[in-house]
């Protein structure tokens, strides 16, 4: 329905609901869950230049109203994608986005470059949470300059709709939401996983096999929802939240935060059809307080 309908730059949704990168995987695997053409949109998982084979196991732990991850962006490569999984998904009637993750700011821009033709692909998230390996590791997105560069190389090479995505371990991320937006970024996704780090009591060891993970689901949302507000008031580009979402209600809390859309993560591995029911919810909280249009909702507390 009109009312529902969301532009992130060029992208037009049909509605605000998607579900967000490494808990979807293709999108064809909920397809006997879901009806997917119902969703705004479906974050693929991580796609790097090079095929990775991930962390070593243990690379995933439960926490108390979340889980810690660390399964180090395992996929075939960019090409494989292109080849294999893209003939998959480019007939499903919703916006498939793919999240590009990379280790250098030429690995970002050529996988970006590698996309840029795909007709059915009409965005990418950039993960800037990765580790950039000529800088010690520290990831780009904890740096204004090293999350500045990586979005303008990445927007030399791709003329589609750019969303970054934001690293919440940093200091102030207003700051970096700011130089991704002067370096051209059509919007910015929000939150990506907090770290976190979960012993084995008996083996006194730490669970996971890199020792420290990312940690998401219920237990980030006001930490999440924090940060989506802080951001609105500081950026133009709009915004698209996540981080712990698990009902209808928490989508209208960050879409009053300051969300023009929503990604739903961890809780697509608690309920398969969560995203359904969180779109239903919205249509009914939007008659029930006689709401025009989903955008007349943006940032309104």
């Amino acid at each position: 329905m009109d009312k529902l309908k969301v532009n992130i730059g060029n992208l037009e949704l049909k509605n605000p609901v998607m579900t967000a990168s490494g808990t979807f995987g293709y999108g064809v695997e909920y397809s006997d869950f879901i009806d997917l053409s119902k969703l705004g949109g479906i974050f693929v998982k991580g796609t790097t230049l090079h095929a990775r084979q991930g962390n070593a196991y243990p690379r995933m732990a439960e926490t108390p109203a979340g889980m810690l991850n660390a399964v180090g962006l395992q996929n075939k490569g960019v090409d494989y994608f292109v080849s294999h999984i893209y003939p998959e998904l480019k007939d499903i009637d919703t916006n498939i986005i793919v999240n590009v993750s990379g280790s250098t700011i030429e690995d970002y821009a050529e996988c970006a470059a590698r996309l840029t033709d795909l007709d059915k692909i009409p965005a990418i998230e950039l993960n800037i949470s990765c580790p950039n390996v000529k800088e010690g590791g520290m990831a780009f997105g904890t740096s204004v300059c090293s999350a500045a560069e990586v979005v303008k190389a990445v927007r030399s090479v791709y003329n589609k709709t750019l969303i970054v995505k934001l690293s919440p371990n940093v200091t102030d991320i207003t700051e970096i939401a700011k130089a991704v937006e002067a370096e051209g970024a059509d919007a910015v996704s929000l939150i990506n996983t907090l770290l976190g780090m979960s012993i084995d009591i008996n083996k006194r060891k730490p669970v996971l096999s890199t020792i420290t993970g990312g940690l998401s689901g219920p237990c980030v949302k006001p930490v999440a929802i924090r940060m989506v507000w802080q951001t609105y008031n500081a950026i133009k580009i709009p915004i698209i939240g996540m981080g712990g979402i698990s009902s209808w209600q928490d989508a209208i809390e960050f879409i009053l935060a300051g969300s023009s859309a929503i990604q739903i993560g961890t809780y697509n591995f608690i309920d398969p059809t969560i995203s359904e029911k969180v779109l239903i919810g919205i249509q009914q909280y939007m008659e029930k307080y006689k709401v025009t249009h989903i955008s007349d909702l943006v940032g309104q507390i």
